[in-house]
């Protein structure tokens, strides 16, 4: 039988959330802090459930990216995972490439923008949030369903719809992965946090 074996990628392969890490890379300090105070009532709104997760998660980095050419965004997305590997846990690193290395297919499984995820992991599949680009530019809009809860086993089940084909492992830390742990064969909840 297959073996698939899934991450969620912030706070599970990570230290930190790697949106606030990029902005803070790409955008510098004060832009950041002035970003985030312009849009402090929406997230409050948000954390209290009242304004969607993902319409403030689009607004967000619309403000920071919007009408940048994707060339750029690429290219911080290429320099911020250069410059960060200190974000990564070893522990989940290794854990993923070892499954790899014994013949299981690995995926990468985030609402985190997949232009800065991939450059992590360039040896894996990353499926993550899509961002919308038209005319090389950045919309600031996402053109995917951010990938999140139902949405991470939605992609899942896109990419491999026979579920009885396959023995799936699932590893991730928060509310965003309660539908894929509770998918999986297999589910670790904050497994690496020792490294």
């Amino acid at each position: 039988m297959k073996r698939i074996v899934v991450s969620d990628f912030d706070g599970t392969l990570t230290t930190k959330d790697t949106l606030i890490e990029f902005i803070r890379y790409a955008c510098g300090t004060k832009a950041f802090l002035w970003g985030f105070l312009l849009h402090a009532p929406l997230l409050v709104l948000m954390k209290l459930g009242i304004y969607p997760n993902w319409k403030a998660k689009q607004r967000v980095f619309s403000h920071f990216f919007g009408g940048m050419s994707l060339e750029t965004f690429d290219g911080l997305c290429q320099d911020f995972a250069r410059d960060s590997r200190h974000l990564l846990r070893q522990q989940g690193v290794q854990a993923l490439q070892q499954a790899q290395a014994d013949g299981a297919e690995v995926l990468i499984v985030s609402a985190s923008i997949d232009n800065w995820v991939q450059p992590f992991f360039p040896e894996m599949k990353v499926v993550g949030t899509q961002i919308e680009v038209k005319d090389g530019r950045l919309t600031g809009r996402f053109l995917t369903k951010n990938c999140y809860g139902q949405e991470k086993v939605n992609r899942i089940l896109a990419l491999y719809p026979n579920r009885q084909d396959y023995h799936l492992t699932a590893y991730g830390d928060s509310r965003g992965d309660k539908e894929l742990l509770a998918f999986a064969d297999e589910s670790y909840y904050k497994p690496f946090r020792q490294s």
